[in-house]
C-alpha cells in the first residue's frame, strides 16, 4: 500500500499479529504502544535500523530485505525467531546478547558479515549465515545448544573456531567456500554430535578418495553432501584409520628408542 506512516496503529493496543511488508516504512516507533504484540513482519521496507522499544511478548520478527546496517537495539525477552536476511549488516558485535534469552532461530543470510564474532547466544538452535563474506569463525564457544549451522557461500579457507562446547551441533553446511586442504576437516573432530556435513563446491571436494578421507577423520558422520555413507565406505575408512594408527604407534616407538 506504499505506506510511509503507521501512527494510526498505536491506537490498537491489543493487536497481536501485524504484517507491514512491502511498504515504504522508515520508522516503527508507533509499534511501541502494541504491548500485546506476538508476531511482526516488516519485510521489504526502507528501514535502516531494527531498534525498537522492548515488547514483552513479541516472539517472532522478520525484518528481511530492508537496509538495516547493525543489530543494535533488539531486546525483546521472549523473541524466539528473528530474521534479518537480505540486509546490509557487517557485524554482530552490537547484538544485545544478554537480553535475548529465548532466541532459538536467527536468520542472517545475505548480509555483509565478515566474522561470526558477537553471536554468543546460549539458547540458539538454528543459525543461517549463508551468502555473507565470512572469513573467520569467532566466538562460537557459547553456542552450546546449536544443532544446525548454515555457512554456505562464504569465504572460509580454514575451519578454525569450532570447539567442544558446541556439543549439540548435528548439521553443518559449508558449501561454496574456499577450503582447499581436506585436512581442515580434522578440526571438526571437536563436534561430538556432528552427523551431516556439506562440503560441495569447495576445492577439497575434488581430492581423490574425498568421501573416504572425510570418514576417516569423522567416523561418526552419517551423511556427506547429499549422500549417506555406504557400509563398504565405512569398512574402508575403518581399515585406513587402523592402519594409520598402527603406523603412528610404530613411529612413536622408534622415536622413543632413538632417544633412549
Amino acid at each position: 500500500r506504499q505506506l510511509t506512516d503507521i501512527t494510526l496503529l498505536q491506537r490498537y493496543i491489543h493487536l497481536r499479529y501485524v504484517n507491514l511488508s512491502e511498504n515504504k516504512l522508515r520508522d516503527l516507533s508507533p509499534l511501541s504502544h502494541l504491548t500485546h504484540l506476538l508476531w511482526l513482519k516488516v519485510d521489504g521496507n526502507l528501514l535502516t535500523s531494527a531498534c525498537m522499544q522492548e515488547l514483552p511478548y513479541l516472539q517472532i520478527i522478520s525484518f528481511a530485505h530492508n537496509r538495516i546496517k547493525d543489530m543494535e537495539g533488539i531486546t525483546h525477552p521472549r523473541l524466539a525467531n528473528l530474521s534479518l536476511k537480505g540486509n546490509k549488516i557487517k557485524t554482530a558485535l552490537d547484538l544485545s546478547q544478554g537480553q535475548l534469552f529465548s532466541l532459538h532461530i536467527l536468520e542472517l543470510r545475505g548480509n555483509k558479515l565478515e566474522s561470526t564474532a558477537g553471536l554468543n547466544l546460549p539458547k540458539l538452535k538454528t543459525l543461517y549465515l549463508a551468502q555473507n563474506a565470512i572469513r573467520s569463525l569467532e566466538g562460537l564457544q557459547g553456542l552450546g545448544q546449536l544443532t544446525t549451522l548454515h555457512l554456505r557461500d562464504n569465504q572460509l579457507e580454514t575451519l578454525d573456531g569450532f570447539c567442544s562446547t558446541m556439543k549439540c551441533l548435528q548439521y553443518l553446511n559449508l558449501r561454496s567456500n574456499v577450503i582447499s586442504n581436506l585436512q581442515e576437516v580434522a578440526k571438526l573432530q571437536v563436534l561430538p554430535m556432528l552427523r551431516a556435513l556439506v562440503l560441495l563446491d569447495n576445492p577439497c571436494s575434488d581430492e581423490a578418495d574425498y568421501r573416504v578421507e572425510v570418514l576417516v577423520m569423522l567416523p561418526h558422520l552419517e551423511r556427506l553432501d547429499k549422500d549417506f555413507f555406504e557400509e563398504d565406505e565405512r569398512a574402508e575408512a575403518n581399515k585406513i584409520r587402523q592402519q594409520r594408527l598402527e603406523e603412528e604407534q610404530v613411529k612413536m616407538a622408534q622415536g622413543e628408542e632413538s632417544e633412549g
